[in-house]
């Protein structure tokens, strides 16, 4: 059974109703993401867990830092070192 307040009609009305939503949606995951970690610490291997874990996270920054830190190489460098790659392999 729905109910009309009378305020979806209006752009305030549904910038209202859309941050309700998203708010009882938020509050659902919270509650999901809660009962995960309430099951996570009651489990006997939760230290090996943790360790995979941080293994997982440590793996991934290294990931994010080669991706984003080293800046490629300048696209002329890379044709220089394609012409000296071919010239030495033609023996010239």
């Amino acid at each position: 059974m729905t109910r009309d307040t009378g305020v979806s009609g209006r752009r305030d009305g549904r910038a209202v109703l859309l941050a309700a939503g998203l708010a009882d949606l938020a509050v659902g995951a919270l509650g999901s993401a809660l009962g995960a970690a309430r099951g996570l610490l009651r489990r006997s291997d939760a230290a090996e867990l943790a360790s995979e874990t941080e293994r997982d996270l440590m793996a991934r920054g290294r990931l994010v830092l080669d991706r984003y830190a080293v800046a490629p190489p300048a696209h002329l460098e890379l044709l220089a070192r394609h012409v000296v790659a071919r010239r030495a392999d033609d023996g010239v």
